[in-house]
This record gives C-alpha cells, structure tokens and sequence, in this order.
C-alpha cells in the first residue's frame, strides 16, 4: 500500500516513523517547509530535519527534536562570540544545516538536498519538501510580525497571535516528486501536526489543495488534539488567541472538504457524533504515542482502517 503522510514537526514525525515502520520504502511524507529560516548564512529546515532524523533513528528521544547524544561546542563558541544563540544546533546537527546549503548553492533543488541527506541516514521513506521555493511563515502577534521560529524557539510563543501569513507561498509550486506520490497513492493520511502552521502551509502550495481533493483515495485525519490541548507545541494557544475552542471537533471543521474520516482519542469521545454529523467516518482508538511500539501500533491501525 503506497501512503502519503502530510506533516509537520515532533507530532507528525512520530506517526510518519510508525508508517514508516509498517509499510517501509511505500511511504511519502510531505514536510512543511514554512518553519525554513536562514541563520549564521546556512539554510535551516526544522521540520524536514526532524522527521529525517526521526526516520533515520538518529532523534534525540527526550525533546523530540536535534540529534542524540549531540553536543554543542560550535554553539558554546558562538555565544562566547556574541552571536545568535538562541536556536539550539548541535554539532552534529550542523553538518545537515553545511551540506544542504552547501547543495542548494550548488544547484540542487530542496528536494534533491533532502533525498541526498535521508538516504544517508538510511531513512527507507521518501522524504518531500512541500515545495522547492522559500516559503516563511510569519505570525502577527502583539509583539508585531514575528518569523516563526522567532516566535517558537526565540520567544517560546508568548506573544498573543493575532494572525499568520506565509511569505513566498504566491510564488510556490508542487514538485513533480509530490505529484508521482499522489499518482500511486492508495491513502492520504494528516499526522497529528499543528493545522495552521504546519498542514495549512503544504495545503496552500498552488496545486497542492486541489491534488489532495481529485487523488481519489481515503484521505484520514489524526487529531492533534487531545482532551482540549495539543500534544506538542503552541497549537491549543494558537486555537485560543485565532477564536477556536481547542478540540477535535474543531480540527475536524478546519479539515472539512478535504477529509474523509478522522482519528479521535478515546479521551474525546463525546466529540464522535458531532465530528460525524460534518460528513467524517471516525475512529476512536489511543492517539498519544509515547514510544515507538504505540507509533506503529497506531500506524497499522489507520492503514487497516484504510482497507476496511
């Protein structure tokens, strides 16, 4: 079965690692690129870089995120310097950050960079950025336009989101590896990542939306979040301070038109009937990946779903 995983970030990575893990080299994920920042002169991908490393089983296991067992030397240096410090790359880390800029400057698209990098890390999946051209997504918050790492890492999302916008989205475009995965796809599947940030940017690459509607395949929705927070990041603020009730409910409305069914956690189970009554087929089953055995536990029960 050919699956198409669209994701963000920790929570994302964590179902696109327990697909991974069921249906191997079959399995496309379509990363958000609108976390990209240029820092220090290097090309800095959180997202792509974390469900590589996850894939790769290099993932640090505590914070989701970064390399085990990495060191920062280069980043000791840089604050004794003066410099940026605030984004945390790891030594190891860096070589990813030197080598894909290294490749984008010498001609290679995004997308060529990142299948050059996970195939090193033996990473069996395709691994696509949603798009090759530089996309920014900027939150407008009470503190003004912030970057999104600005906001995220650098002030910890402490101002109040009043809107987000990405820079560059006008001038993206689907690649032609995305539109070959859509092609042999039999399930499209929405990892539990942040709707506004992390799947609206992907969604919004031109072409992409409509792709996604006209494959005609089962196109499923994992929840991020659970018992009215999310499971990683500032997605249950952002949901508060943009006027929405933090549920499922609500991500299942945001997905409306674009889904088919959708994956809810026994802890949000009032939520089924009204999540039904928006057209969705639903699933209740336990959500919260806490290890690697619940990552694939929960993938072979959405691909099993697939077939029923």
């Amino acid at each position: 079965m050919n699956v198409i995983a669209l994701a963000g970030g920790v929570g994302g990575a964590k179902l696109a690692d327990g697909l991974q893990r069921i249906v191997g080299e079959n399995l496309a994920v379509v990363v958000n690129t609108g976390d990209d920042f240029e820092l220090h002169g290097l090309r800095i991908a959180p997202d792509l870089d974390t469900v590589m490393y996850t894939l790769g089983g290099v993932a640090n296991p505590e914070t989701g995120w970064g390399i085990a067992g990495d060191t920062f030397n280069n980043l000791d240096m840089i604050s004794r310097y003066g410099g940026e410090d605030w984004f945390r790359l790891g030594d190891r880390d860096l070589a990813t950050h030197l080598l894909r800029t290294q490749m984008l400057r010498s001609g290679y698209t995004l997308t060529q960079a990142t299948q050059n990098l996970a195939r090193a890390l033996g990473v069996r999946a395709s691994i696509l950025p949603m798009c090759n051209e530089p996309v920014m997504t900027i939150v407008i918050t009470n503190a003004g336009e912030l970057a999104f790492q600005e906001y995220f890492v650098h002030r910890r999302w402490q101002p109040v989101l009043k809107a987000y916008r990405f820079h560059g989205i006008d001038k993206a475009r689907v690649t032609p590896e995305i539109t070959a995965a859509f092609q042999s796809a039999h399930a499209i599947i929405f990892c539990p990542s942040n709707p506004f940030v992390s799947i609206e940017p992907i969604l919004n690459v031109r072409g992409m939306r409509d792709l996604v509607q006209k494959t005609r395949v089962l196109k499923i929705a994992v929840s991020p979040i659970v018992g009215g927070e999310a499971l990683k990041g500032p997605a249950g603020k952002m949901f508060a301070e943009l006027g929405r009730a933090p549920s499922a409910y609500e991500v299942a409305k945001i997905y409306r038109g674009v889904i088919d069914r959708f994956v809810l956690d026994r802890v949000d189970e009032e939520q089924a009937r009204a999540i039904k009554d928006l057209g969705m087929r639903v699933w209740i089953t336990d959500t919260i990946m806490r290890d690697e055995l619940e990552r694939e536990r929960l993938a072979r029960e959405i691909c099993e779903w697939v077939t029923k």
